[in-house]
């Protein structure tokens, strides 16, 4: 059969987390020559203003949303929801409809559904899907026990970014033309933290354990959302804003800090693993999937700025060479989105021919 013709649902154009894997899952698809769409939920006051994505409604559950959602999955032969706020549109708008969805879990079910009537209606949500794709193992376990979700309709399909968008500093040259592209300083070690500035991702734990590092080192904080307003920037604290391109940051810096509360697999620490950039991260939910401890990075307990700032130090003060190789060598083996889409495609063709043979 020919390949099947794809719906993505976002939930709004922003450029984080499950919208990143959407659009570039999105885009190789196209490059394919599969036939790809991508719409979002609602709109967003962050979003860049020149994303091209289509918005179906004011609202992610709003009655005009949902019925713009089903026309347009009725061009569709299989609709992929991705992240937790789709998860209730595509079940509500696309019930009794001939076009199945697939839901991909980015984050950890244990956090965003640690309430039980959350946890009763997310289940019955779950159940509607045709397929569940996670993107770790250790994911797939979560959401086969606590929903109780049949193993056939489970799959580990890996977060992943395009190899060649995130290549290393060829040497120290671009590494100085990327810290003045950004208006970093040319000296001193520089610690880059990538996220949305929101409370699950602890962007104070980031300043906390920088300010017990040496005097002569940066921090450089890309990002928007809530907690903007209460971090301050000073001589060696940058607050860039959203990047529309991470990469010159990771080229830039000489190390990532990660300091969520709770993650799934999280695409930052791919990106920087990409660009040969050792991190230092909270071990929450599968950042070890990326990170293993002292190959690529260093892992620490979540909420202790002490235990952040040693870390750092530690790989600081390292020959971090076999620690880049190392990060690097793994997100090629795992997490290269042209392996990845092309499981993506096998699932998809999967699902496509199951809705043939039902009707």
């Amino acid at each position: 059969m020919a390949d099947p013709r794809v719906l993505h649902v976002i939930t709004d154009p922003r450029a984080r987390g499950a919208q990143r894997l959407a659009l570039d899952l999105h885009r190789e698809l196209a490059r394919r020559g599969q036939s790809s769409e991508l719409a979002a939920l609602h709109p967003h006051p962050d979003a860049d203003p020149g994303a091209a994505v289509p918005v179906l409604g004011p609202s992610r559950h709003h009655p005009a949303t949902l019925r713009a959602l089903r026309a347009l999955a009725g061009r569709a032969d299989v609709v992929v929801a991705h992240g937790s706020s789709t998860l209730q549109a595509c079940a509500l708008g696309l019930f009794a409809s001939r076009t199945p969805f697939v839901y991909v879990n980015i984050g950890d079910p244990r956090h965003w559904t640690a309430d039980p009537l959350r946890r009763l209606r997310v289940g019955a949500f779950l159940h509607r899907a045709a397929a569940v794709a996670a993107i770790s193992p250790h994911a797939v376990d979560v959401l086969r026990t606590r929903f109780r979700l049949p193993a056939r309709r489970l799959h580990t399909l890996p977060n992943a970014r395009p190899v060649d968008r995130f290549r290393p500093a060829a040497g120290p040259a671009e590494k100085a033309a990327a810290r003045t592209e950004l208006g970093l300083p040319a000296g001193g070690p520089l610690i880059a933290w990538v996220g949305a500035l929101s409370p699950e991702k602890r962007p104070d734990l980031a300043l906390a354990a920088h300010a017990l590092l040496p005097a002569d080192t940066h921090l450089a904080l890309a990002g928007g959302g809530p907690l903007r307003a209460t971090l301050a920037a000073g001589p060696r604290t940058h607050l860039l804003g959203p990047l529309a391109d991470p990469a010159p940051l990771y080229r830039a810096a000489d190390l990532l800090l990660l300091t969520s509360d709770s993650e799934g697999v999280p695409g930052v620490l791919i990106e920087a693993a990409l660009a040969g950039l050792p991190a230092v991260a909270t071990d929450v939910g599968w950042v070890s999937d990326v990170v293993r401890p002292g190959e690529g990075g260093l892992l620490v307990p979540p909420g202790d700025p002490a235990a952040l700032a040693d870390a750092l130090r530690t790989l600081l003060a390292a020959d971090r060479t076999p620690y880049a190789a190392a990060a690097r060598a793994r997100a090629l083996a795992h997490f290269d989105l042209d392996a990845v889409t092309t499981r993506w495609q096998h699932l998809l063709r999967e699902v496509a021919h199951r809705r043939l043979t039902r009707y």
